[in-house]
């Protein structure tokens, strides 16, 4: 057959281009390729691993004629399964979160796709999450297979087989260093994995994002729970381990704030022409923490894992941007509050204690409000004012436990949030934010007062 004809979409998934980056990377000694997976017709590196899981689940007799396909997705892998499902005649169901961008779910929809939004903020374990609802669907639905790309390995071997020798082949054996956002573990660990094999001293770099287990787990062999919380970035991080992220094969993980993903998603393509997604902005501000790391002469590889237009409502709204404090304005930022120490570090109080005790922790401290925590993570709020109404309507409320009257988590910004951006943040509804240290791990309650005082 002619070169680039294909008989069917499928037949065009891979050998995506290897571009330089000239101008975002601006203080790396070395010179840095993006593997710009945009260039798939899925318009993501999902389509390699969906494809590859298809076929291997058809070869094992685990995908039967007019069956379903079941997911759960952030929406590439998604998009990729979807493809496949349709040029082989499958139905696909899939289950996805309410952090994703909803281009997405309207992309997957497109495609034909029954989709069910479940809520982010929950263990994988319970029944509302988007994992386990896709498992209870599997059981439910007669000739379905679940696709599970995070245990499914061959998730990695489509990568070992196609991302990993492709890149070497373009590099012509000079790589060094490849970058890659971790989430299903499979892009980073197959591509990771045939590199080593080709040239033992390639380092291989994970990006995770704060509120994810993976950077701690590598350094500490500990898996720990304290290290979850919710996050913006898509794409990248996770509250569990999967199969496919093989901790031997990765070198090191370096994690990026949402903030900084978001604005340098953006800078991509002001700087570089090309649009990517979230994850690609993960992957370029850990390249520039990791910096000193690369050697000139030396050439790294990011990858780029989808296309930006997937968030136009997000990272490319300047309104979004705004209402998240990932703006750049003029002025003080959280940073400079807490240098001044107009704020108070975080002191929570566990769900289980009385509403009697978290009135007291909040006389004793002079708090009008204080965050609620579960094991150390944060899951409700009490505002003093809230507590006061219904210890008037029922006085015997005092003694029982806070999670029961407990109302909506403070939400997390970012330590270098413009304080004229955190004002619009503070609400009667939530009287107060938490202010996010990542690298010093360190969280402060800030109020409205404490905003005012700096403006």
């Amino acid at each position: 057959m002619p070169r680039n004809v294909h008989n069917d979409i499928l037949g065009a998934i891979g050998n995506t281009p290897l571009i330089r980056l000239n101008h975002i990377t601006r203080g790396v000694k070395a010179t840095v390729y993006a593997k710009v997976e945009t260039f798939n017709p899925g318009h993501s590196i999902k389509d390699r691993m969906a494809l590859r899981m298809v076929e291997d689940a058809e070869k094992k007799g685990l995908l039967k004629p007019g069956g379903t396909i079941i997911e759960g997705t952030s929406g590439n892998t998604g998009m990729g399964l979807a493809m496949a499902a349709i040029v082989k005649g499958y139905k696909c169901i899939f289950t996805t979160t309410d952090k994703q961008s909803a281009e997405k779910v309207y992309a997957l929809r497109a495609f034909g796709a029954e989709v069910i939004v479940c809520p982010t903020d929950v263990e994988p374990e319970d029944p509302r999450s988007y994992y386990s609802v896709s498992s209870r669907l599997v059981k439910e639905t007669p000739n379905s297979w679940k696709a599970n790309q995070y245990d499914n390995l061959s998730n990695s071997q489509a990568h070992y087989e196609t991302t990993g020798p492709e890149i070497w082949e373009q590099t012509e054996g000079k790589i060094d260093h490849l970058i890659v956002g971790v989430g299903t573990g499979g892009t980073l660990c197959g591509t990771g994995r045939f590199l080593k094999e080709k040239k033992p001293s390639v380092k291989v770099w994970g990006i995770d994002t704060y509120g994810s287990v993976f950077k701690k787990y590598k350094e500490t062999g500990v898996f720990d729970k304290h290290e979850i919380y919710p996050y913006v970035t898509e794409g990248i991080g996770e509250d569990f381990l999967p199969e496919n992220v093989d901790f031997s094969v990765i070198d090191a993980f370096e994690k990026v704030t949402d903030r900084n993903a978001a604005i340098y998603t953006r800078e991509i393509v002001k700087q570089e022409g090309i649009w990517a997604g979230n994850s690609a902005g993960s992957a370029i501000a850990g390249l520039l923490q990791l910096k000193e790391h690369f050697k000139e002469g030396e050439t790294v590889v990011v990858v780029f894992h989808d296309h930006g237009t997937r968030y136009v409502g997000k990272m490319f709204n300047p309104d979004w941007m705004r209402m998240m404090g990932y703006e750049d304005v003029p002025g003080p930022t959280a940073r400079d509050l807490v240098k001044n120490k107009k704020v108070t570090d975080m002191l929570g109080v566990e769900e289980t204690e009385t509403v009697e005790s978290a009135v007291r922790r909040m006389s004793e401290n002079d708090f009008s409000q204080i965050p609620v925590v579960h094991e150390q993570r944060i899951v409700g709020s009490l505002s003093e004012s809230y507590v006061y109404a219904h210890m008037v309507k029922d006085p015997s409320i005092r003694k029982a436990q806070v999670k029961t009257v407990m109302q909506k988590a403070f939400r997390y910004v970012d330590i270098e949030t413009p304080v004229t951006l955190l004002a619009n943040m503070i609400t009667p509804e939530s009287p107060a934010v938490l202010v996010r240290d990542f690298p010093a791990d360190k969280t402060y309650i800030l109020t409205g007062y404490d905003v005012l005082s700096a403006i």
